[in-house]
């Protein structure tokens, strides 16, 4: 499926922004008193900001095509 330059650089603004909100979470989930309490939802927002990077890169790599 082909996408436009715009669907694409939007895609990437929206995964840039919810990596950051995805990084905000893991640095207060980890601060917390007792960070291994939260242990599956550090590892599960970890695993997301993975896949999210791994997105963002096959985008910057199709609008640098």
């Amino acid at each position: 499926m082909e996408y436009t330059q715009e669907e694409l650089s939007e895609a990437k603004r929206q995964i840039d922004s919810t990596l950051h909100k995805l990084r905000e979470v893991v640095r207060t989930l980890e601060e917390k008193e007792q960070p291994t309490r939260y242990k599956s939802q550090i590892t599960l927002a970890k695993r997301r900001i993975r896949a999210f990077t791994i997105a963002n890169e096959l985008i910057e790599r199709e609008l640098n095509r």
